[in-house]
């Protein structure tokens, strides 16, 4: 067996992180162009959104409906499923309708096991996508020894079952996406490379190598998973790999697979496909949520409209040396302050500078309960770690999982200099950090931004021990401006940790989770960031009922971030398909059945798939998964391996908690007062 490692990182002052064109200024990633029917992919042209159907394939009319809501809300391709030969030959009477009735957006056949079905596919839409790791490939679970002489017999078995496709489509002018999935590697391609962003990137380039063999060049190219960090990370190491080889810069499908509903799929979405278009990666975008696929549009053109205009940003300064491997997460090495840095996990500030605090109530948006009969404090899940009061301090003693943070002067003033904390500006603290007694003796913030760096700085925080930053930012680019502070942070050996600061009007809709989820998602899953602050100068002119509610939206916003991030897992995370023509029973609804029984348990993973093609692959990482494998028919995981098969979906969920019972990982929710 070849050993194959991960591409090492030569830094330099024109290409410090080799799979972006510039850390620093927006640039969009240059791609050739894919004809794809009416709308041509690449980078001369908009980032395109997409999405899938979740009717069944042979009811033509009602895959026309679904799809006419699709464009009409942002679609410009649509995705349609064809698991064998019959959906196949019903996408012409698909596509014929919907010209029929004044629609020319392409449409994409969705490949798995059959190759027959992808040839004849090619032959009717405009786009196929394939999934190397289950086309002309096995997933049995299987541990293989490959000799280099029998994984290169494996390779000519796979070239001689995939070369048909390629010719059709070059023939017929279709473009192909070949889509690799993290949870559905083939055996072959886990037993030489592992479980590993290298696996998927190789498991890509195998098939792409047998298409440039064949001079076919319309590819788009995907690393799709439910895990955000795995994800950017095959993607940058895709990027990388396709450059290091001399092949061509094809464009790039950017997803998160599985991200499951809601507030969770959003922000889960936002951190995997946000942290790449920050880079200037990607060329269409499909969010893939546990919802109608006319709510996903919206969502995927959010994320998009962002960098319409970012290119004018305010400038920021080079990096000539980074220090960060995008190919692996290491998190930053930090010294502990109280409870941030080292090995703590990451700290949630509630800002509550323009909410006064004088009733116990006022916390309860933050995940802390008073309870007056028992006189005693309880905390959710999602307790916020610090509370942010600026100028205004708290009115009464706050519970022990709750420490107050004020500015400095009203700190001064304070009645208890040991349990509150000051925030002080960097040039307060400068002018200070000498002074006896000036400051708190184990924990001040200081709150910076990078036009703050010097030298100074530099050497007084390498001196005090003390010190937990806040960095901030105002720049249009602001990951990348934070970013760049964290680089001067690593590369003069400071280890104080950081609070990440980020400041937004109170947006509806959602824009403030995507964009929170971003900024703040896009460092942590590079290992920056010891705590999230979110906040916003909205509230002065909102009533106290919806300040409190925006304190609320904005500390569940800051958990989903650190769960998605996965720096900081705090409730139940659920991997759930977007549903599609092979699903077989009602994925919201049954979603939606589970979350209520199952989201009390911390930290747990379930996975909940329409079929068996979304099955224990896909689930990736589930500690428990729920699988359709027929009609009423469920099977049961725990992890990738089948517990229970053919259970009748009225009973599949108290199986399911049985299973989690069985495993000693259940426990009965708390009524919460």
């Amino acid at each position: 067996m070849l050993d194959f490692a991960t591409p090492s990182i030569i830094p330099s002052a024109d290409h410090p992180a080799s799979y972006c064109n510039s850390l620093t200024e927006y640039s969009r990633r240059t791609t050739i162009t894919v004809p794809i029917g009416s709308v041509p992919l690449g980078s001369d042209y908009p980032i395109r959104v997409q999405s899938m159907t979740t009717i069944d394939t042979m009811d033509t009319l009602g895959s026309v409906e679904q799809a006419i809501r699709m464009i009409e809300a942002g679609c410009e391709y649509i995705r349609i499923t064809a698991p064998s030969v019959k959906e196949a030959q019903n996408l012409e009477n698909i596509r014929k309708e919907l010209r029929a009735r004044g629609y020319d957006t392409p449409l994409v056949a969705d490949i798995h096991f059959t190759p027959n079905a992808a040839e004849l596919a090619a032959r009717i839409v405009e786009k196929v996508r394939i999934n190397p790791g289950n086309y002309a490939d096995r997933k049995r679970f299987e541990v293989i020894d490959y000799t280099d002489a029998s994984y290169a017999a494996e390779l000519e078995r796979i070239r001689d079952k995939f070369r048909p496709l390629v010719r059709i489509c070059k023939e017929y002018g279709t473009a192909m996406r070949i889509g690799t999935n993290h949870g559905s590697l083939s055996d072959r391609i886990l037993s030489r490379y592992g479980d590993t962003p290298l696996g998927m990137v190789e498991s890509a380039l195998e098939f792409l190598r047998i298409c440039e063999d064949e001079n076919y060049y319309s590819i788009v190219l995907s690393m799709k998973s439910s895990n955000p960090q795995v994800m950017v990370e095959a993607y940058r190491l895709l990027v990388h790999r396709l450059d290091a080889e001399g092949l061509k810069p094809y464009p790039l499908h950017l997803g998160v697979t599985e991200a499951g509903e809601a507030e969770d799929g959003r922000i889960k979405s936002a951190v995997g496909i946000g942290t790449l278009l920050e880079d200037g990666l990607g060329d269409t975008v499909r969010v893939s949520l546990t919802e109608d696929p006319e709510l996903e549009a919206p969502v995927a053109q959010a994320l998009i409209d962002r960098y319409t205009r970012r290119a004018g940003h305010a400038p920021i300064p080079a990096i000539r040396h980074y220090p960060i491997d995008p190919f692996h997460y290491t998190r930053r090495k930090t010294h502990e302050v109280a409870n941030f840095g080292g090995i703590n996990v990451p700290r949630v500030i509630a800002d509550y500078s323009e909410i006064p605090v004088t009733e116990h109530e006022q916390l309860r948006p933050i995940g802390h309960f008073y309870l007056p009969v028992p006189d005693k404090w309880r905390m959710n899940d999602l307790g916020a770690d610090y509370l942010y009061t600026g100028s205004r301090p708290v009115s009464f003693m706050l519970p022990n999982g709750l420490k107050e943070i004020l500015d400095y002067k009203t700190w001064l003033t304070a009645g208890d200099r040991v349990h509150q904390f000051p925030l002080l500006d960097t040039a307060t603290y400068l002018n200070l950090r000498q002074t006896p007694d000036a400051l708190h003796p184990t924990l001040n913030f200081v709150e910076t931004r990078l036009g703050d760096w010097s030298e100074e700085l530099a050497h007084a925080l390498a001196a005090d021990q003390a010190v937990v930053l806040v960095v901030r930012t105002e720049n249009a680019h602001a990951m990348a401006e934070l970013r760049r502070l964290y680089v001067d942070l690593i590369n003069t050996n400071l280890t104080c940790p950081v609070v990440t600061l980020r400041s937004f009007a109170d947006r509806q809709g959602d824009t403030l989770q995507l964009y929170a989820a971003t900024d703040l998602g896009g460092l942590l899953v590079d290992g920056l960031g010891d705590g999230v602050w979110l906040a916003t100068d909205q509230l002065p002119a909102m009533p106290m009922e919806d300040r409190l509610a925006t304190a609320n939206r904005y500390n569940s916003i800051a958990f989903g971030i650190l769960q998605a991030a996965r720096t900081r897992m705090s409730k139940t995370e659920y991997i759930s398909c977007p549903s599609c023509g092979r699903t077989l029973f009602d994925l919201q609804e049954t979603t939606a059945m589970i979350r209520k029984r199952t989201d009390h348990l911390k930290g747990i993973k379930i996975g909940i798939m329409g079929c068996i093609v979304n099955g224990p692959g896909e689930m990736a990482d589930a500690d428990y998964g729920y699988v359709g494998i027929g009609k009423d028919k469920i099977s049961l995981y725990r992890g990738q391996q089948v517990v229970k098969k053919s259970v009748h979906a009225d009973h599949a969920v108290n199986e399911l908690i049985e299973l989690i019972k069985e495993d000693g990982r259940w426990n009965e929710p708390e009524n919460e007062v």
